[in-house]
């Protein structure tokens, strides 16, 4: 899709289903195909992230099949493959895989598209390295090769909150002989530690301090994937920039996830929770987003880990709310699809944001009625759909350059936005 051309909304308006969770979703693909038996996977977000995992798991051994949104992976031993895993542009994908893989005792190369290709690898080769294996990359960027070894656990700090580390470790731990012990000074997404249960592993962890003895044999098991509470941040967003009032349905608001909401309500959104439940260990509700009036604040690196996808749309948030709002401690940014501060700043300042770069977030004052431009999304997911967002406020219409980059996150996700904007 190119060129798209986006007009001002006055109102989002009425109840929307969000798409399954893309973190559950690889994370369950990828135990399943290492688990004795078949797994069942319902309500499988099929992205193209996704996708490049259930290619990568079936490379390496795994039977996938899909009926509708329901996945179906039959474990097997990990096997070499014949050729390069194309990761395409996964960061989730060949970060999970390739501790799994190392801990499994294959061999492999992992590949991805130029942008996956740009990202740093180093931050989970290196303590891959400390358990034993033997894994390279040039320059630290893809390919990434993986050699044949016997890992053992360590006792490791996580330098920097990391879930794909984290969880690249666990992974290759229920190979490994030993036990590992894994650190956190500021606790990141916990879905790894949370699944890994459902299939069968003993595992502990509190108050930063993930316990697990090597090795595990993991057990097929039957799963339902929660609504992505990153993808439903875009419409809470738009409920709050637009003043409106709107109902997200089955979203997993873990609260290593939620620190959006938190944000916002430390900004001043009104929003409740109902029909609270589990799927598996993975907490549930509907979101009630009501109209209300947004201030600046302050955000620092303790809130990062929770909302770091969301930083964009707080960011925008930011352009409505009354006074100033400094974000800070989000250096991962710049290290993601794109640079992402680099992107949120130099597009909002296009449509008339008062902002700021800094190295690690920005300085915002608001509030200011934006003006329709034409932008860039910089072929990221999170930036062409903050940037649709922002278009629905402005004065004016807006052009986005090329929308196709969503269908990594949020399949339709324009098609779900017309829906419930009024003009």
């Amino acid at each position: 899709m190119k060129n798209l051309i986006i007009k001002p909304a006055k109102k989002i308006t009425g109840s929307v289903r969000i798409p399954p969770d893309k973190s559950i979703s690889h994370r369950a693909a990828m135990l399943a195909s290492g688990a004795s038996g078949t797994s069942v996977i319902e309500n499988f977000l099929l992205s193209a992230d996704c996708k490049s995992t259930l290619s990568a798991v079936a490379a390496f051994g795994a039977k996938v099949k899909k009926k509708g949104s329901t996945i179906t992976v039959t474990g097997a031993p990990f096997s070499t493959p014949a050729k390069p895993v194309d990761c395409g542009n996964s960061g989730t994908t060949v970060r999970l895989l390739a501790g799994f893989a190392a801990g499994q005792g294959t061999g492999a190369v992992f590949t991805g598209d130029s942008s996956l290709s740009k990202r740093p690898m180093k931050r989970v080769t290196e303590p891959l390295k400390l358990m034993g294996a033997s894994i390279s990359c040039k320059n630290g960027r893809l390919p990434m090769r993986l050699k044949k070894a016997e890992l053992h656990g360590i006792n490791y700090t996580m330098p920097v909150p990391s879930a794909q580390v984290k969880s690249a470790l666990l992974l290759a731990a229920l190979g490994a002989s030993g036990k590992i012990k894994i650190n956190e000074k500021i606790i990141s997404r916990d879905h790894t530690e949370r699944i890994l249960k459902l299939f069968g592993v003993r595992i502990s962890a509190a108050a930063g301090k993930i316990r697990m003895k090597c090795p595990q044999a993991l057990k097929a098991c039957k799963i339902k994937v929660p609504g992505d509470i990153s993808s439903a941040a875009f419409f809470i967003c738009a409920a709050a920039i637009l003043k409106s009032r709107l109902k997200i349905m089955d979203v997993g608001v873990n609260p290593t996830r939620t620190g959006f909401l938190r944000a916002l309500k430390k900004m001043g959104l009104k929003y409740s929770l109902s029909n609270k439940r589990f799927l598996g260990k993975e907490p549930v509700a509907d979101i009630l987003v009501m109209k209300s009036s947004l201030r600046g604040a302050v955000f620092s690196a303790k809130d990062m880990p929770s909302m770091i996808d969301e930083v964009p749309l707080l960011a925008l948030c930011a352009t409505q709310a009354e006074g100033k709002t400094i974000i800070s401690g989000a250096g991962e940014l710049a290290v993601k699809e794109c640079d992402r501060i680099e992107a949120t700043y130099s597009e909002l300042r296009k449509m008339g944001a008062d902002i700021t770069k800094r190295s690690d977030g920005f300085i915002i004052r608001g509030p200011v009625k934006l003006k329709g431009a034409g932008v860039s999304g910089f072929a990221d997911h999170r930036i062409i759909m903050m940037l649709a967002l922002a278009a629905l406020a402005a004065d004016g219409k807006s052009v986005i350059d090329d929308t196709k980059g969503v269908e990594i996150s949020f399949p339709g996700f324009f098609k779900e936005l017309g829906r419930h904007i009024k003009t």
